[in-house]
């Protein structure tokens, strides 16, 4: 078996654990983007890989898990990096709208590369930080993967949410002083989420806008 076998049938294999579906082409394109961050990590100051077969569970599923939670058609990714979770979710949620956003320039120029290698037309990778960027247009969610505090997420972001919006964060084990830390939050939901191949704690936090 290839290496390009083995990579696609242990990414189904977490897909179908998942429950989530993905097009012969959406499942090549996120493999080549895993092959992306491998042969420009170093360049661009990327998340090392240092096994390819475990980042299609730490990069991949990690951030597809995200995938049943995303509402509207406008998704904004702070702090993305590498392009995490923003491009695996837009190469799967080809009919949403992508905005990756970071404040390095040198991480945003590796996403917007990715982004003309794979023929993705629904992602924009803009250079900025999240307190001065000022969009045109609000966005129906927010993502924060690694970011900062439940409480700092709320602050920055909550220019950039419609009404009705929503920020969704990925966080490790339970957050429980970080939502005791928030101020007027409205709806705090916290799911608890099991990632094929990866044997630690991930809980998303759901927080919607007035």
């Amino acid at each position: 078996m290839t290496v390009g076998q083995a990579l696609t049938d242990r990414l189904l294999g977490g897909l179908d654990i998942l429950r989530l579906s993905a097009t012969s082409g959406q499942v090549e394109s996120l493999i080549r983007f895993l092959m992306l961050i491998q042969k420009w990590g170093k360049a661009y100051n990327l998340t090392a890989i240092r096994e390819i077969s475990g980042a299609i569970d730490l990069h991949l599923l990690d951030s597809l898990t995200v995938s049943p939670f995303l509402c509207g058609d406008r998704v904004l990714d702070v702090g993305t990096g590498a392009g995490l979770p923003g491009i695996p979710l837009a190469i799967t949620n080809p009919d949403r709208q992508f905005v990756l956003l970071d404040s390095s320039a040198k991480k945003i120029r590796f996403v917007r590369h990715a982004i003309m290698e794979l023929g993705l037309v629904n992602v924009e990778a803009v250079a900025a930080r999240v307190e001065d960027y000022r969009p045109g247009a609000g966005f129906d969610t927010v993502l924060a993967r690694a970011f900062a505090s439940l409480s700092d997420i709320q602050s920055m972001t909550a220019h950039l949410l419609r009404s009705g919006g929503r920020v969704l964060a990925l966080k490790g084990r339970y957050p429980r002083d970080e939502i005791e830390a928030l101020q007027g939050a409205g709806d705090v939901r916290v799911h608890a989420l099991a990632i094929p191949g990866l044997g630690v704690d991930r809980h998303l936090v759901e927080l919607e806008a007035g």
